[in-house]
Parts: structure tokens; C-alpha cells; sequence
């Protein structure tokens, strides 16, 4: 294999067709062909799912990611070197929602002084986050998953505490004698992976098939608690104010769900990682020790 086999790899992946990578490389989509198959034929697998978008395959995952590595080695080098044509460094990172929406903010503050790179953020749930690192689709991930990725290193954050909540007016509207009508009343959902109310409902004991609404947005779902349309999990970081003033009421004063975070990333010397790391150790002090 040679670099440039590896960088029409990415380009394919990143731009999803072989025409749109031959653009970003400035060749012709027959050179980012033969560079594929010749990458294919010298390591006898399939790497690129032909579809739209191409996609990776398992082997071909393995590729990308040191494919990304050394282009992020290179541009270091380069910079090193004092050359004219060093790049704009992707820095691809995986962070679920709700840390996107709270602690994770200061490192976009910090990112915007980094002249040297861009962000490329994927949103993915923290139970999931570590997969795109094995697929070398991201360099570093929010995640829960402890064991680090191969080739990767962790790093404990802290916790995410989630509370029980809805707005009063709903609480008020499905409360008894016996409490909460847990049955009844409508429950958001962030999407199909998000398992915090039906783990909370277990914890309860509960297990009926209450009204469900999927709201996939962490500003959407704050905003559909405030309105009623439902309860659910939220971050104490993100409805502490809410909570003060009365918009939205904790269904269990004494319950919540902890939720840890670990920061994964490659492990390489690489002084944008290094930086990176540091910048999001810093925010995650808002987090639970």
C-alpha cells in the first residue's frame, strides 16, 4: 500500500462517491478507481462498499483509520518542516447530544483559536460512540464504553447526571392517589437507543407501554419537556435553571441515573491530539466526579 492508495481511501469515504473524491484530489474518477482496486488487489479484500454514499468495509475500516493517521502525522510534519503547503487538519470527533448541548461547549471556544484545524463533529450516542473510532470514521470519542478501542487510549471524565422531569402542568395531570400513572402518561424519547426512561421505568417496576414521542434534537427535547408534551430523562447541567424557576418539576426527587463519560482517542504522539485531549479535560470539570 502507498499513501496515496490510503488518501484516495478517505477522500472516497469522506466525499461518498468516487466522482466527488476525484474532484477533492484533483484527478480523474478512473485514478481514484485504479488506486482503490490496486489497494484491493494488493491486500485481496473488498475495502469500499460501492453504493451512494460508499461506505467502508470491516477490512477497509482498518485502512481508514490509518489512513486519517497519517494525514494528521503529515500535516504535523509539514507545519514542523515550515512548509508553505501545509493543510487544514480534519479533526473528526464523535459526541453524543446532550454533551454537545452542555460541558462539551468550551472546546468549540477553544477550537476557534486553533488556526491549524478544522472540527468535523459526528453526533452519536455515548453507548455507540466508540464504534466510529474502530471504523477509524472519528480520532477521538465521547463515550461510555471504558475498554479502550485498539489502538486507542481512555481517559475517565466524570458523570452525567440524568433526572426524571416533566413540566407541572403534565405532572399534575397524571398524578393519584397512588402516584404517577406511569401507564399513561406520554414519555419522549431521544431516538430508538436511547434507553434512560425505559430503564428508569424498570427500576420502577413498570412495565407498560406508556405514549412515546422521539424527539432527536437535546434543545428540541428540553423544549418538549417545558411544553408538556411528555416526561424524560434530562441533564441536571441543562435544566438546573428550569428546575429553580418552576418550568419543569423532577417526578423523583431521589432518583437519577449517573452516567460516566470517558474521553477515547488514538494513540499517537501528535501534538493536535494532545491539545485536543487537554481541551476536553478542561470542560468535563462541570462533570460529576
Amino acid at each position: 500500500m502507498n499513501f496515496e492508495q490510503l488518501r484516495a481511501l478517505a477522500a472516497v469515504v469522506d466525499e461518498g462517491t468516487f466522482e466527488a473524491a476525484a474532484d477533492r484530489l484533483h484527478i480523474s474518477p478512473s485514478a481514484v478507481s485504479q488506486r482503490i482496486k490496486a489497494l484491493e488487489n494488493a491486500e485481496g479484500q473488498i475495502l469500499i462498499r460501492r453504493g451512494v454514499p460508499c461506505s467502508p468495509t470491516e477490512p477497509g475500516a482498518v485502512l481508514l483509520r490509518m489512513a486519517r493517521q497519517m494525514q494528521l502525522l503529515e500535516a504535523e510534519a509539514r507545519e514542523a518542516l515550515g512548509s508553505r503547503n501545509s493543510a487544514l487538519a480534519a479533526t473528526r470527533l464523535a459526541v453524543n447530544a446532550d454533551s454537545l448541548a452542555t460541558w462539551f461547549l468550551p472546546v468549540l471556544t477553544d477550537a476557534a483559536e486553533w488556526a491549524d484545524t478544522t472540527l468535523d463533529l459526528h453526533i452519536e450516542d455515548q453507548d455507540h460512540s466508540s464504534r466510529l473510532l474502530r471504523q477509524g470514521e472519528v480520532m477521538g470519542a465521547v463515550t461510555s464504553d471504558r475498554t479502550p478501542a485498539n489502538g486507542c487510549r481512555a481517559v475517565r471524565l466524570g458523570a452525567m447526571r440524568y433526572v426524571p422531569a416533566a413540566a407541572p402542568g403534565l405532572r399534575d395531570r397524571f398524578a393519584g392517589a397512588a402516584g404517577q400513572d406511569w401507564d399513561a402518561m406520554p414519555v419522549l424519547q431521544f431516538n430508538a437507543k436511547d434507553d434512560l426512561q425505559r430503564g428508569f421505568l424498570a427500576s420502577l417496576g413498570k412495565t407498560g407501554t406508556p405514549p412515546k414521542h422521539t424527539v432527536p434534537s437535546s434543545g428540541a427535547f428540553l423544549a418538549a419537556l417545558r411544553a408538556g408534551l411528555g416526561w424524560g430523562m434530562v441533564p441536571e447541567l441543562q435544566a438546573g435553571s428550569d428546575f429553580d424557576e418552576g418550568r419543569l418539576v423532577r417526578l423523583d426527587p431521589a432518583a437519577h441515573r449517573d452516567v460516566v463519560l470517558y474521553w477515547q482517542s488514538w494513540a499517537l504522539q501528535s501534538r493536535r491530539l494532545d491539545r485536543l485531549t487537554e481541551a476536553v479535560r478542561r470542560a468535563a470539570r462541570q462533570l460529576r466526579r
